[in-house]
């Protein structure tokens, strides 16, 4: 890896429990495993418990600030969307970066038992469906 992190062994995600990203999703879990095994990193998720989203301090940093600075402006494109979220800035120093994906991906994509069992994943102690590491696999490459 290169830039800032160039040095790291490892990936914290604090993700919600629900959508895309929730913690029964085969693909998000697959698609972390090809993430870790490319970088090299071990890659490990928290998730937030079911309804506690709230909880997640760094959205509510974050959104709050976008809420306030798109107040009133019509929400007419994407494009639209992505420049105000863009010029979102506080006095501490809060910047904002943001770009429009206009990448088409896949829907409905199904991962099998058997690609679901090359997924390196070590649940923790404490709510290891919640809460996991998925360390780079190898035999993947």
């Amino acid at each position: 890896m290169t830039g800032s992190y160039a040095n790291a062994k490892q990936l914290l995600i604090n993700a919600d429990c629900g959508g895309s990203n929730g913690y029964r999703v085969r693909l998000w879990k697959l698609e972390l495993q090809k993430f870790a095994t490319l970088t090299g990193l071990d890659i490990t998720v928290c998730h937030l418990p079911p309804g506690t989203s709230k909880w997640n301090k760094i959205e509510h940093r974050l959104f709050s600030h976008i809420s306030m600075n798109w107040r009133g402006c019509p929400l007419t494109s994407h494009e639209v969307i992505v420049e105000l979220i863009s010029a979102t800035k506080t006095k501490t120093g809060l910047n904002v970066k943001a770009q429009l994906d206009t990448g088409l991906y896949p829907t409905k994509v199904k991962v099998s038992d058997e690609e679901l069992a090359t997924v390196q994943i070590t649940p923790h102690e404490f709510h290891g469906e919640w809460n996991y590491t998925i360390s780079p696999n190898l035999n993947i490459l």
